[in-house]
């Protein structure tokens, strides 16, 4: 009995991509001595607080990346974040960074470390790519923006990490020059960053 309405719960979740909290679990059908039965007999684990996943799914790839698009779903991963997840970096970052609108509430995690940085306007909404990181939906930004971004926070990140960051895309085949030109004016870094693409050229 316990095996079927685990297999039905096991599908519920499956349907959701294999994530949900305990709130939207039970507003898909299913019940909630169900699913302590679950997280008792370890078939489902906690991601993160409050967000649990199928134990038998495979490992997850980016967890860090994965508990901030949970846990901060209207923030956007940025910066050194999304320069790794490019793989157009060789900085490894200690912290998950992530974009807020200028005027929302900080976030409060107590794993993984953050780093936020405030963006208004089209500088927030535009190059958002969305990228499913173990089942889960994961706002980043494209590569161009990032770059973009990366030269208009040389001061806070390092102008090193945006120069590096863009001559490895400049190396790569999906360089655009007019494309990373209209994120670096949505970004008012056009007169920064086109001397050093010119040099890359």
């Amino acid at each position: 009995m316990q095996r079927e309405r685990f297999k039905n719960a096991k599908e519920i979740f499956n349907r959701h991509g294999g994530v949900l909290t305990r709130k939207q679990a039970v507003e898909a059908g299913m019940s909630p001595n169900t699913f302590y039965a679950m997280e008792k007999a370890g078939v489902i684990t906690i991601v993160s607080r409050g967000w649990y996943r199928l134990a038998d799914m495979p490992p997850t790839s980016n967890p860090d990346l994965a508990t901030v698009a949970l846990r901060v779903p209207k923030g956007v991963i940025c910066l050194i974040s999304s320069l790794s997840f490019h793989e157009i970096t060789t900085q490894i970052p200690h912290m998950v960074y992530v974009a807020l609108e200028k005027n929302s509430a900080e976030p409060r995690l107590d794993h993984p470390p953050i780093r936020t940085f405030r963006f208004s306007g089209e500088s927030f909404r535009a190059g958002v790519e969305t990228h499913s990181i173990d089942g889960i939906e994961t706002k980043i930004y494209n590569v161009e923006k990032t770059i973009a971004d990366c030269f208009k926070f040389r001061n806070k990140i390092g102008l090193d990490v945006a120069l590096e960051a863009l001559s490895t895309y400049r190396r790569s085949e999906k360089f655009d020059a007019g494309i990373l030109l209209k994120y670096a004016r949505i970004c008012r870094v056009e007169k920064v960053i086109r001397p050093y693409l010119e040099a890359v050229l």
